[in-house]
């Protein structure tokens, strides 16, 4: 008699994230949602992870409303599972206890079902109480050991016996769950290391425990991580659907069908039923733009590693950027970002703080620019990495950022930092005039300033379609390319709207000149250029303020990173040439300062 391979759909979490950097519109994608529970799949990834945060900063839809439109289209008794990364639950930074509980309690709300926990750098205490919350909400905890390769050469941590060693440490905790993950973001666990971590768990779960493997098709040994993980006693895998499957992405349903053909082991599906829902999604992300990385298997990758789920989220803000060129660079530059680190494990938050640092390497010069929050990982304040991290970058870091080094607990870091918590969201509420609930709460403190504009419906779309239409006026190609100072800019019109290397703009050109337009200035105020390209996150100072110099004038956030832009010299705000929301070019003004 065949073993039966109990198997979570993530073609609408990890597949949408994977392939398209998170960015599908729900009224797209939720047809294929419901084809997948009219074809018997019960188990959905429904959220969570990059998909909270993604519609609020591109897909301008909530993702609250997102998750209650999935639940009505599987019905009431569909396992909708989420995905919360301890302490950070749903974003980069991390976050007290209040926002802790109030995200399991809201998510329980919205209709899920699970939701699977887990710490990149495999520091039980970030489990712990955010476990505890999710089980007092009502929902099902899934727990998780975070695994990876390291980088050929590089030795200390992610072995099989360190995995044993971390889940004895959950054990030892008390932390109860439901189920354990062992989540292998990068795909780049050699199978004989995911054997003998699963049959060890195995070994002190016994035999009656859920046990999962998560991972992904980036460096191309999924399928026989999958095959190890069944042999050695999982009793779950995780799989796609066509086209988001395969590549950066986990196996497709009918990939893995196919592999187990023959075998002990059956996915209990009836194929026919499987291919017709996947006809289904297929024509419901026609008309998306596929970066061609995403579907790309990579024999790089364990030098990296960088996780399928972040590939193309960053790959897609280098194009919005107009930085695609650097890509090769940063990810070279991953491998000693990774060692230098104190090797935690490259899944999110942890992998965005490798790539931003890369990215900083390589922008800035090596370790002359310390990214946040891969010199707060560093000195401990998102809790304790699994091997010590190189002293001179500690020390970087400390000098950078000001921060001492730290083995606080960070939920108790965090209670006592007055800008973070459910009063310091409110407070920004209210200062934008916005309704006090618990939603927009949640919505503030984990999206911050980003969060803000959405609900005051500031937020644009940014999507990439494909552009199927032509212009009738001799430019068969549909658009232009503009050059400025040396930039290349891919422009189409459509709609009354600009489309700038695949984002839109809202865009309206009269005849004649408006003379109440903003006037070039007369003065001898100095200009401030943008240093990179990125968003105008917030404006700090008014035309006509003083400010002294090293005051802060903006903020541009570029690769989720914040920058600020600070007055070279004292005197006065001659003009601000951008606005909160604005998308800028490096070399573009900023303001200008006369002294």
């Amino acid at each position: 008699m065949k073993k039966r391979v109990n198997f979570m759909v993530t073609a609408f979490r990890d597949g949408f994230q994977s392939v398209y950097g998170a960015r599908v519109l729900s009224k797209d994608f939720l047809p294929a949602v419901e084809a997948a529970a009219h074809a018997g799949i019960r188990h959905f990834e429904a959220g969570g992870g990059a998909r909270f945060q993604a519609p609020f900063f591109y897909c301008n839809e909530n993702a609250f409303d997102v998750m209650d439109d999935f639940r009505k289209a599987t019905g009431p008794d569909a396992n909708l599972q989420t995905l919360s990364r301890g302490v950070n639950v749903v974003g980069l930074a991390s976050q007290p206890r209040d926002i802790i509980k109030l995200h399991a309690d809201l998510f329980k709300k919205h209709g899920m079902t699970t939701i699977r926990n887990f710490d990149a750098l495999n520091d039980v205490n970030n489990l712990i109480y955010s476990g505890d919350c999710i089980l007092k909400a009502g929902l099902k905890h899934e727990v998780c050991v975070t695994m990876m390769e390291l980088p050929p050469g590089c030795e200390g941590a992610h072995t099989a016996e360190f995995y044993t060693s971390v889940l004895k440490k959950i054990l030892d905790a008390g932390i109860k769950y439901d189920s354990i993950c062992f989540k292998d973001a990068s795909g780049t666990s050699t199978p004989a290391k995911v054997y003998d971590t699963i049959k060890e768990a195995r070994k002190l779960l016994g035999e009656d425990m859920n046990i999962v493997f998560h991972s992904h098709e980036t460096a191309g040994i999924c399928v026989m991580q999958y095959k190890a993980a069944l042999e050695a006693g999982a009793s779950q895998i995780d799989l796609s659907l066509d086209p988001v499957s395969g590549g950066t992405c986990q196996p497709d349903v009918m990939t893995m069908w196919h592999a187990l053909r023959g075998s002990k082991f059956d996915l209990g599906i009836d194929p026919i039923k499987i291919i017709e829902v996947e006809e289904t999604l297929k024509d419901c992300l026609k008309d998306y733009y596929m970066p061609p990385e995403a579907k790309a298997v990579n024999p790089l990758i364990p030098f990296s590693p960088l996780p399928g789920g972040a590939l193309t989220a960053n790959t897609q803000m280098l194009r919005d950027n107009n930085l695609m060129d650097k890509y090769p660079d940063i990810t070279k530059a991953m491998g000693e970002v990774v060692e230098r680190g104190g090797f935690g494990t490259s899944v999110t938050p942890v992998s965005q703080f490798y790539f931003q640092q890369a990215f900083n390497n390589v922008m800035f010069g090596p370790w002359k620019k310390i990214a946040d929050g891969y010199g707060k990982m560093v000195l401990g304040y998102f809790g304790t990495t699994p091997c010590e991290p190189d002293k001179r970058i500690v020390e970087i870091a400390q000098e950078q950022l000001g921060l001492e080094p730290t083995t606080e607990k960070v939920v108790d870091i965090n209670g006592r930092d007055a800008s973070l918590g459910i009063k310091a969201a409110t407070k920004m509420l209210e200062d934008a005039d916005l309704p006090i609930n618990d939603e927009n709460i949640f919505i503030a403190a984990t999206c911050r300033e980003k969060g803000i504009l959405f609900l005051q419906g500031k937020a644009t779309a940014n999507i990439r379609k494909i552009d199927k239409t032509q212009t009738s006026s001799g430019n068969t190609s549909g658009g232009y390319t503009v050059s400025v100072n040396g930039k290349k800019y891919a422009v189409e019109m459509q709609n009354g709207k600009a489309i700038v290397n695949g984002k839109e703009y809202d865009v309206n050109v009269s005849n004649g000149i408006d003379k109440t337009s903003t006037p070039v200035s007369s003065g001898d105020g100095e200009a401030t250029i943008a240093p990179l390209p990125g968003l105008v996150l917030r404006v700090s100072v008014q035309a006509g303020d003083s400010v002294e110099e090293g005051e802060e004038i903006l903020v541009l956030e570029a690769m989720k990173m914040e920058s600020p832009i600070t007055a070279k010299k004292t005197g006065i705000v001659e003009r601000i040439s951008v606005k909160q929301g604005d998308q800028v070019t490096a070399g573009q003004e900023l303001f200008t300062i006369r002294g």
